[in-house]
């Protein structure tokens, strides 16, 4: 057998386990060995039923003498009732679930190793429910209960299992790997890099993470800080870094097009600009015209927070590929941020004397054939628009650059097909036009060296000067009335208003408020003399436009919605954000809520309305909205909160899933990992040297397909 060989092959897995395994992505000998312990249980103290301290864990033995089985009427499944004896006293075990599979465990006589928290029954006595037991040879040295057999003291590992395995038969499963096939995995890490910081060899720090010593520090296991696990995680951090530097080395051995720099127009258009560009915006946009002037495809990610100028750098993009004789494409998410996208960038086009069109899949068929004709014969500079940018019937005469917002709602194939649309100014077909990607959602640095390891990265850290700040409060469900006030007041002064809800319709499993009951709420109520409007996702996107664009006229003073208002809406006149059940909310989609308002002269307020008075924690973790408004401190203290999981939510396309890495915990080791694969790539580029080897492998065997890499693969 082999490390790749399927779980099925193993003894105690079978068809049906081998299935549920591999949904859990545990196909192979490999993925087992790597599946590490989520906790650790310290059984090195085993004590009598009298020590047994109730309300904790504790670990026993003792004999099993009685055995009971009873059906619960009116349910499925049977309770199994078990008697644990030793010499101190008795307690029962009990187990809702499984009773059928521990029943047969539990015949014969033997001694049994009992683990699990110690409660008082409800007629009297201790009771474990649901404990972890283990039969104990009493044969050999004639134990008896109380007495412990050798080798019984140790710490246990505890594993996530798929399904309904038990927890016992998942941990016998990983030891027969780790004791038969963790001697033959080898370091992906190269024997120089390994031994200057001091690595473990992967196949010892397997079986210390998996089978630990009985005189090992349970607390830096269960913190992950051991050597073995420093150097698991370095292994797995390493070998990804070489894979996202290989891609973007890949990208980069691409043809690509040589896009000389404009300073005389750029300094032009900045000058024109009825405000002054930060320093941020200045520095950004120098680092993306010297990548259009090298002859490699430019694959660049800014990242700004919100209002801090992404449109003015992207359009000094545009400015210097159309300079050179290119068309730009500008492809937005949804219509509407497609259409603001235009409105902002054609006073600045008309300036330049740029050819700009818009092209959305809400245009009438005619208008839409117009526009792609102008693009396919080269008369349109710029075109601005959705997914229709990538549709077939969509051709560019020279496209040079694209600029993609709001680039993590488009998959990667969406990103891709308008990057390969390019042709060289020697006619070549299959060209890549250069990328550049915006995004108005800060990701921490360690996430960022995950997410986007295979781009540059630009980040816009300043705001035009003039905005001012919004000002934010967390406030109780009470001070609704006072709140309402103070949103009357600023409507009668001709404001408007965002009130933001988690759900469209009311939810018999949730006690929460909705958006559409709400808004006839606030209309019949509240806000009776004003105009209320709804919007979220489950409305047509004719409906949502006619709705935004009420809205942006001033027809509508109060928009009630969910987060479908979360990313391009820009109304300027909209000065105050309330955001009902804030508690149910991450922190870094409350900064883009809280980014809707604020975008004008005015003073704006986002109102954080919550039931924080039963969750100390939801109250800490809103009070971060309370005391920054920057984008990437509250993306940093949301990851530390919610963990990288349930951070990025639906896995992104593109992002492989870390097996012992943790990105909270192991942001230093990441850093690490990448300055050292970069030295080992300029040392071995293309990974041919023998010490290379088993990297090689394990790129191939792990990252290759994730990762797109060819060279690999």
């Amino acid at each position: 057998m082999a490390l790749e060989d399927s779980v099925q092959f193993l003894k105690g897995v079978g068809p049906k386990r081998g299935e549920m395994l591999e949904k859990a992505g545990l196909r192979t000998f490999e993925d087992l060995l790597f599946h590490l312990p989520f906790r650790y249980e310290d059984r090195r103290r085993i004590v009598t039923l009298r020590e047994a301290a109730v309300g904790g864990d504790a670990t026993l033995v003792g004999k099993i003498t009685a055995v009971r089985e009873h059906r619960r009427p009116g349910r499925r499944g049977s309770i199994l009732h078990a008697l644990l004896t030793d010499d101190s006293g008795w307690a029962e075990l009990l187990w809702f679930q499984q009773a059928a599979y521990f029943r047969d465990k539990l015949k014969g006589g033997a001694l049994w190793l009992v683990h699990g928290r110690v409660e008082p029954a409800p007629r009297g006595g201790l009771q474990i429910v649901h404990p972890e037991i283990e039969k104990l040879d009493a044969g050999d040295g004639g134990a008896s209960a109380g007495e412990i057999p050798a080798g019984v003291a140790r710490i246990l590992s505890v594993y996530q299992k798929p399904g309904d395995i038990p927890v016992a038969a998942m941990r016998r499963i990983i030891m027969q790997v780790s004791a038969k096939y963790a001697p033959f995995v080898e370091s992906a890490v190269p024997k120089a890099v390994r031994s200057r910081l001091r690595l473990m060899p992967v196949a010892d720090a397997l079986r210390y993470v998996h089978e630990p010593p009985a005189d090992a520090d349970v607390d830096a296991l269960a913190a992950s800080v051991t050597p073995a696990h420093r150097s698991l995680i370095f292994e797995e951090l390493f070998s990804l870094q070489v894979g996202m530097s290989l891609r973007k080395s890949e990208r980069r051995h691409q043809p690509g097009l040589v896009i000389p720099r404009a300073d005389d127009r750029l300094r032009r258009y900045f000058s024109s600009l009825p405000f002054e560009a930060t320093r941020a915006q200045k520095k950004v946009t120098h680092e993306i015209a010297a990548d259009m002037a090298r002859p490699e495809p430019m694959s660049r990610l800014v990242q700004g927070d919100v209002g801090s100028g992404k449109t003015v750098v992207a359009f000094a993009a545009a400015i210097q590929a159309i300079a050179a004789g290119y068309q730009v494409a500008v492809m937005a998410p949804t219509e509407l941020l497609a259409e603001q996208h235009f409105a902002t960038m054609r006073a600045w086009a008309d300036a330049e004397k740029i050819d700009i069109r818009l092209l959305t899949g809400g245009l009438k068929a005619a208008a839409a054939r117009e526009i792609r004709e102008a693009v396919a014969s080269g008369h349109t500079d710029l075109v601005i628009g959705t997914h229709a940018l990538i549709q077939e019937s969509t051709s560019f005469a020279r496209l040079g650059l694209a600029i993609v917002d709001e680039q993590h709602r488009f998959g990667v194939a969406q990103r891709q097909a308008i990057q390969t649309s390019a042709v060289g100014a020697d006619g070549r077909k299959g060209v890549r036009a250069d990328t550049l990607l915006l995004s108005a959602t800060p990701i921490p640095r360690t996430l960022s060296l995950t997410l986007y390891g295979d781009l540059d990265v630009s980040v816009l850290d300043e705001l035009p000067p003039g905005r001012q700040p919004v000002q934010t409060r967390v406030m109780r469900t009470t001070a609704r009335p006072r709140l309402y006030a103070r949103m009357a007041a600023a409507m009668r002064e001709g404001r408007q208003c965002y009130v933001v809800y988690p759900l469209v319709e009311e939810s018999e499993t949730m006690d929460l408020a909705d958006a559409t009951s709400m808004a006839e709420q606030l209309q019949q109520g509240p806000f009776r003399e004003f105009r209320v409007g709804l919007l979220h996702g489950r409305m047509k996107p004719s409906e949502k436009d006619a709705v935004m664009r009420r809205f942006k006229a001033g027809e509508l003073h109060v928009l009630v919605a969910t987060t479908v208002i979360e990313v391009g809406i820009d109304v300027p006149n909209a000065t105050i954000m309330v955001i009902e059940h804030a508690e149910r909310f991450g922190l870094a989609q409350l900064h883009q809520l809280r980014g809707r308002v604020g975008r004008g002269s005015q003073e704006s307020f986002c109102c954080l309305v919550a039931d924080v008075g039963q969750s100390r924690e939801s109250f800490e973790r809103l009070s971060v909205m309370e005391a920054t408004g920057d984008g990437f401190a509250i993306a940093e203290a949301d990851l530390k909160l919610r963990g990288p999981g349930e951070y990025l939510g639906t896995r992104q396309s593109g992002t492989p899933a870390l097996r012992a890495a943790n990105l909270v915990r192991d942001g230093e080791l990441l850093a690490l990992a990448r300055i050292e694969a970069l030295a080992w790539l300029a040392h071995d580029p293309k990974l041919e040297t023998p010490e290379s080897k088993e990297l090689r492998r394990v790129l191939r065997a792990r990252w290759s397909g994730l990762l797109d890499l060819a060279e690999v693969g």
